[in-house]
């Protein structure tokens, strides 16, 4: 007999991280439970059976969306019919709302509870879509302690579950063990480089990231450089980065993740929005949070400057 599944679908480092905690939790007390869905190399480390790799959701921007639209449909539209067949105990969508809500619309009236790990901003912008969300899932799963008051108004079930990252840093960032961990020196001024997880957002914040490096050594030439990747796929891009400027490749250390250490063991970072400036925040860092759109949307963006900034304020 076929043991009990639950299907997750994870898109991205931060949700494969989310994720793998979610089956380590639940493996504990349910240790005959499977898990299989979209996974990261955490979740399938975790025991998670990977239909599909967590990477292939990571898409960004409005016009990379359209042109990976007709794959992204196929995948969607793949796992549905795994989902039917295999008849999970529940399906967990770990952030990706863009995915994960359209699909829990297609799985309305089905026998197992869907449930949203990770709420969309719906509290700060487009609040229309909850009335969407309580129409379609039966749980919300939420970071931030006061998106569980504002579920509850919208009368969809949702519980307040904390983030990982708070449980797991310590209340007090060690800079001197982060550093002797790294086998860094334990004197003079390091800057951390977070450019992303993605490789779309490191292709495009790889250059402008290793060029404030550089100019960071004209003032501070004593200046030296970590950078944690987040993969493999990461690595190779900003690799290509710093090749084009040698004299600050010298100055720059790469690590394979270890990016709570990094970021405690240096003085200050340059992160790229997102999950990292939590835990840039966590590891008590001062920083510096940079962002960069495709040409497309940020020519679209700025075509309609008035129309977003309506759409933010409402």
């Amino acid at each position: 007999m076929q043991r009990p599944c639950i299907v997750i679908v994870a898109g991205e480092t931060s949700g494969d991280n989310l994720a793998a905690g979610l089956i380590k939790a639940l493996q504990v007390r349910k240790p005959h439970w499977r898990f299989a869905g979209i996974a990261g190399p955490a979740m399938v480390a975790a025991g998670c059976e990977a239909w599909a790799a967590a990477e292939a959701l990571a898409v960004m921007g409005l016009f990379d969306v359209l042109r990976h639209l007709p794959r992204l449909l196929r995948l969607r539209r793949g796992v549905l019919a795994r989902l039917r067949q295999e008849r999970p105990l529940a399906f967990v969508g770990v952030d990706a709302p863009e995915f994960n809500l359209g699909l829990a619309a297609r799985l309305v009236g089905t026998s197992f509870p869907v449930i949203q790990y990770v709420s969309p901003q719906v509290w700060a912008w487009r609040s229309g879509r909850v009335r969407k969300m309580a129409k379609t899932l039966q749980l919300v799963l939420c970071l931030l302690p006061f998106e569980k008051k504002f579920y509850d108004g919208h009368g969809l079930a949702a519980d307040f579950v904390g983030h990982p990252l708070a449980d797991r840093l310590p209340l007090v960032a060690d800079r001197a063990a982060a550093r002797h961990a790294l086998a860094l020196p334990l004197e003079g001024e390091w800057i951390a480089l977070l450019p992303g997880s993605r490789v779309a957002e490191v292709l495009r914040l790889a250059d402008d990231f290793v060029a404030a490096a550089e100019r960071l050594t004209v003032l501070r030439p004593d200046v030296r450089f970590m950078a944690p990747m987040a993969n493999a796929a990461a690595r190779q891009v900003f690799e290509a980065a710093l090749a084009a400027r040698p004299v600050i490749a010298a100055k720059v250390t790469l690590f394979d993740g270890r990016s709570s250490e990094v970021l405690t063991a240096c003085n200050c970072v340059l992160v790229a929005s997102g999950t990292a400036t939590l835990e840039t925040l966590l590891c008590k860092r001062p920083m510096v949070v940079a962002y960069k759109l495709g040409r497309a949307t940020a020519w679209l963006a700025r075509r309609h400057q008035g129309q977003f900034r309506s759409l933010f304020h409402r």
